[in-house]
């Protein structure tokens, strides 16, 4: 029998009515949409990777702040480079061409009364006991520290005062002492020379920016050591100058406290 159909709007056979014999009309059902694909799971939230690195990038950089940079503090960081080179000189150079030098540039009694200029300045670019030695690590964190509080024209005034006051302090009796005939000629020609004078007067003036109780903390430290070099009195001069450059960059601090709040 002639089976008639139509085309219904979905694309399915439709039945006639009233007609028997049909086929049953298959209607294929519109296929099912995709299921979207599963969000992927988002990356760990960036601020809990960030505490730990923030951390440790925070201690990186208080401790970069303990070593002299050209930007932060350029009075130090020369300096340091100045220091280096001699140093490396004094240690693999000449070493009759080294005595020289530090002859030359020695602040004793004969020195000083010809060329005091130039002895002054000469003699602080030489480190007494090279690179290793007390001196040598202590201008490094002690400059560093107070350049960054108080700025580098400030700290390398401080050094100067103290190196030249606690030089003149020492060397001016010892002249005396020749013209009055309690010292031989020969004293007048001592060996002299080096940072100490300069960095006693550094801890001074940074131990008065302190707290007053880290302040006592550190004069009373650093006292104990010059009073154990007192008794010891392997050098008198030096032993002596060392606790006098101290007190001169105490007494800088409270000039030095206000300037380092205006800065």
């Amino acid at each position: 029998m002639l089976q008639l159909r139509t085309r219904g709007t979905d694309g399915g056979a439709e039945l006639l009515k009233g007609v028997p014999g049909q086929r049953t009309a298959t209607v294929t059902p519109a296929p099912a949409p995709a299921p979207a694909p599963a969000a992927a799971a988002p990356d760990a939230a960036p601020g809990r990777m960030q505490g730990p690195v923030r951390r440790r990038t925070g201690r990186l950089g208080r401790a970069g702040r303990l070593l002299p940079t050209p930007a932060g503090t350029p009075f130090t960081f020369g300096y340091a480079l100045v220091l280096l080179a001699t140093s490396i000189f004094a240690e693999y150079g000449d070493p009759g061409t080294v005595a020289g030098l530090l002859h030359a540039s020695s602040t004793d009694v004969a020195h000083l009364s010809r060329t005091p200029l130039l002895v002054l300045v000469a003699s602080a670019l030489w480190v007494a006991g090279g690179l290793l030695s007390p001196y040598a690590i202590g201008f490094v964190f002690v400059l560093t520290a107070l350049e960054r509080r108080i700025g580098a024209w400030r700290t390398a005034a401080v050094f100067l005062v103290g190196h030249v006051v606690a030089t003149l302090a020492t060397e001016i009796p010892v002249a005396l002492s020749v013209l009055a005939g309690h010292l031989p000629d020969t004293s007048l020609h001592r060996l002299d020379y080096g940072i100490s004078f300069g960095l006693m007067a550094s801890v001074g003036a940074l131990a008065g920016l302190l707290t007053p109780v880290a302040r006592g903390l550190v004069l009373a430290w650093v006292s104990v050591m010059l009073l154990q070099d007192l008794v010891a009195f392997e050098d008198p001069l030096t032993n002596w100058g060392h606790p006098l450059a101290l007190a001169v960059g105490a007494g800088c601090g409270p000039l030095l406290r206000r300037a380092g709040r205006r800065i």
